[in-house]
């Protein structure tokens, strides 16, 4: 199957980076200033072109309206992306109801791809918790977060950025900001670089003889150039007096700029007829793959494989513990010898240590009846129901059997994975993670790179507990996880945004491996 199973971890975290979803966590409003601030904001709709790597992948629009209690702000975005060999499809809509100082009341987000439909929806309550609704494959889950301050929501960062502070050049403003992708907050800062004029397009026309639409006239736009910077991620943008945003990149080479509407549609339409010609570009996953130095495609033939870490700041990732031990830049990975693993307890896992590894969690939906029936079946009858490693081991080679390898564009969970039996690296880590769960068997998300092909591609496997933190991975059905695969990252969509800081930066050396020692 090789690497065109991989690729999931990028998607996901690519998802939670994309147009507006970027920006994130609740801020200190200034709510007089704000309110006075907003009456100037002028209803309207934007278009764009949404661009990776120089080819169009997609088209948005963005409506701000006023409404009697405030603003409401509405997001679409449409995309289609190659990635090996394959295009996906998604559809993004979001909707924000604020309050005239820009507070959110309320927001719904979906996510509609051959995945099927995410949807989220949330509402502020009068104790500033905001309670969150996600629904997917028939499944509810209820959510609530407890916030010292009212949220901001991903979305409106820069309205907010120029309503309440001002756009003036090196102005320097930390918020806080909600992010319904990846169903977290975190801090942000926000950096006014520069102050420069912006040329647009304003109007469009047919040209008759082609048949093909062109600028009719273009704008010249005062804009302000800000960098929106978290977990060491930054995101840059041009935007206008009103917060508007006008262009704007990603660390992924993910960009967006406004234009008219048919200009926009024109562009994804060309991108579609070079992609059926076979000479389409732009692929995600592989613009993203870091090249390796050795050819290690007989990696379970290791016990262990050392690796030099340069390019990039390796702080604040996990990559040392469990198998993996670094020293400076250098990381040795080391391949758990099955045999010799004694976890010293019986299924279901009974102390409190590891509490947040047994529960549900948003998009891990380990309670729901469906998930603790498919559980339950393939962990067997009573003898091995309650063997850790047995558990494990059926629970790796089930979930390699039942999902289809196929790329996807969605937010990954659990029963949804249940329902359409396919999906890439995400899909199957979240399924299993949800199963091992159902069963008491402590289970956690690890994301980082896995050498394919020629190359190392980010990819998602999880861990679980058998005396010490364990690396399974049921995309490749490996019990345990061969030594190629290095562990950046532990934890869900909103730990997964890490993975940013290394793209385009990482690089990734082989320096040394050691052959395995008998079996097991």
């Amino acid at each position: 199957m090789g690497r065109r199973i991989l690729g999931g971890a990028i998607l996901a975290v690519w998802l939670g980076m994309v147009g507006w979803q970027v920006r994130r966590e609740y801020f200190q409003p200034e709510v007089a200033r704000l309110r006075e601030a907003a009456l100037s904001l002028a209803p309207g709709v934007d278009f764009y072109t949404l661009t990776m790597g120089g080819h169009a992948v997609g088209q948005a629009s963005s409506r701000l309206d006023t409404v009697p209690q405030g603003f409401v702000l509405e997001d679409l975005m449409s995309l289609a992306m190659p990635a090996m060999g394959q295009t996906g499809t998604a559809v993004a809509r979001t909707r924000v109801e604020l309050t005239h100082a820009l507070q959110m009341r309320s927001f719904t987000f979906s996510l509609d791809s051959d995945a099927g439909r995410f949807q989220a929806s949330g509402t502020l309550g009068p104790d500033t918790t905001l309670s969150v609704t996600i629904n997917s494959a028939g499944s509810q889950q209820k959510v609530s977060f407890r916030m010292a301050q009212p949220p901001v929501f991903s979305s409106v960062v820069p309205i907010r950025v120029a309503m309440g502070n001002g756009l003036e050049v090196g102005e320097t403003v930390r918020l806080p900001v909600f992010d319904p992708t990846t169903m977290g907050t975190q801090n942000v800062e926000v950096r006014v670089l520069a102050h420069d004029t912006l040329v647009m397009p304003d109007s469009a026309a047919m040209n008759q003889a082609t048949g093909r639409w062109y600028a009719a006239h273009y704008d010249s736009i005062p804009a302000w150039h800000i960098a929106e910077i978290f977990d060491g991620i930054r995101v840059e943008s041009w935007v206008d007096e009103d917060g508007r945003i006008l262009k704007s990149s990603s660390p992924l080479g993910f960009s967006m700029e406004k234009t008219e509407y048919e200009l926009a549609r024109q562009s994804q339409q060309d991108e579609r007829l070079a992609s059926a010609s076979g000479s389409a570009g732009g692929d995600v996953i592989l613009s993203t793959a870091v090249r390796s130095n050795v050819d290690l495609s007989d990696a379970q033939q290791y016990d262990e494989i050392r690796f030099l870490l340069s390019g990039t700041g390796l702080k604040g990732f996990a990559l040392d513990g469990g198998r993996q031990t670094l020293h400076g830049d250098t990381l040795i990975v080391r391949r758990e010898r099955w045999d010799s693993l004694d976890p010293g307890y019986r299924l279901p896992y009974a102390r409190m240590d590891l509490k947040s590894a047994l529960e549900p969690a948003p998009l891990i939906q380990s309670d729901d009846p469906r998930i603790v029936k498919e559980a339950r079946e393939v962990a067997g009858g009573r003898w091995s129901r309650h063997d850790p490693k047995e558990v494990a081991r059926r629970l790796t080679g089930a979930v390699y059997r039942m999902v289809q390898k196929k790329i996807t564009f969605s937010v990954p969970n659990a029963v949804q994975v249940l329902e359409t039996r396919r999906g890439d690296c995400n899909e199957h880590t979240v399924l299993y993670v949800a199963m091992a769960r159902a069963l008491g068997l402590p289970a956690r998300t690890a994301v980082g790179l896995v050498y394919a092909d020629g190359a190392f591609y980010y990819h998602a496997w999880p861990e679980v507990w058998l005396g010490r933190w364990v690396a399974v991975d049921p995309t490749f059905g490996q019990v345990p996880a061969d030594a190629s695969h290095i562990r950046f990252v532990i934890g869900g969509l909103a730990e997964q945004v890490q993975i940013m800081r290394l793209i385009g930066n990482l690089h990734i050396r082989v320096l040394d491996r050691v052959a395995a020692r008998g079996t097991g």
